[in-house]
């Protein structure tokens, strides 16, 4: 895989590989921290097995809306989700691993873009948002989980 098609973000959190998980499969959970900060979320359908549909619509805080669509990929508890962003605007796999590390979970969080060009043109904007999405996952993970690793 070619690192100009890449974005990684990555971050360790003191909590364990099943409460992060927890907090992206449990669409209750996830609707409450995902996307940069101000955003809201709206979920159409949440089927987290290989080929179900994950539809949702992002409410960003000055009122406009953003349609998405995933197709998930692989699902391997506590470990790895994989999903296609397969609409609109651009397309991209995601892939997020959760490492059990001894001060918690190392979240990676990669997003591969069917073109060089592409990424690049995301790029600006979509780094400073991931680290906006773990500062929203780690503040849900604080207020629903009260043990740390």
């Amino acid at each position: 895989m070619s690192k100009d098609r890449e974005i990684t973000s990555s971050r360790t959190v003191n909590y364990s590989q099943a409460e992060v998980y927890q907090a992206w499969s449990n669409p209750d959970l996830l609707a409450q921290w995902w996307g940069p900060k101000g955003f809201t979320n709206t979920f159409h359908a949440f089927d987290l097995i290989p080929g179900g549909t994950w539809r949702f619509t992002m409410h960003s805080p000055q009122g406009a809306n953003f349609d998405n669509m995933c197709v998930f990929v692989e699902i391997v508890p506590n470990k790895r989700l994989v999903f296609d962003h397969v609409e609109p605007v651009h397309a991209f796999q995601v892939i997020t691993t959760f490492d059990s590390q001894s001060e918690g979970t190392l979240i990676t969080f990669r997003m591969v873009f069917k073109s060089a060009e592409e990424c690049e043109r995301s790029r600006e904007v979509i780094e400073p948002s991931n680290e906006e999405n773990f500062d929203r996952l780690e503040a849900l993970l604080s207020s629903h989980f009260n043990s740390k690793v």
